[in-house]
């Protein structure tokens, strides 16, 4: 079912009018956008492995978002708790890379080390002639 959106309000968050169930144990919210996730999401999968793991497992066995709640907000703490420690123990590394990630538009640039200069790499080769190998 859904429910009206008012096109006035359109520029604020949308925030769902109907209140989780008591018996549902409350998680606040990460509170970082999609920049500062984008720059902490490798550290968040190999921290959060387990949880990660536990969770798809859980989602796999039943499509019911009810089903999997409890394994979820493992996940939302687990992260909670390594994005504190990013901001305790490298807050200037981290915010020096997120930042990076929200002015390019969270554009990613592959670069190959070691790449002779002024030739052209080889992963932007348009039609690299590719020979099978003799034996």
């Amino acid at each position: 079912m859904s429910t009206f959106h008012d096109p006035a309000t359109a520029h604020q968050p949308y925030k769902d009018p109907t209140p989780l169930p008591a018996h549902v144990p409350k998680v606040q919210e990460l509170g970082t956008t999609s920049a500062p996730l984008k720059s902490a999401a490798f550290f968040i999968g190999a921290y959060c492995k387990e949880y990660n793991e536990d969770f798809m497992l859980c989602k796999g066995e039943n499509r019911d978002p009810a089903h999997c709640l409890k394994e979820g907000r493992r996940v939302t703490r687990c992260a909670q708790d390594l994005i504190a420690k990013m901001r305790e123990n490298c807050l200037q590394e981290f915010d020096k890379h997120w930042n990076c990630l929200e002015l390019n538009n969270q554009g990613l640039v592959k670069t190959i080390p070691g790449t002779p200069e002024g030739k052209t790499p080889i992963h932007e080769v348009e039609n690299p002639i590719i020979r099978g190998v003799q034996k």
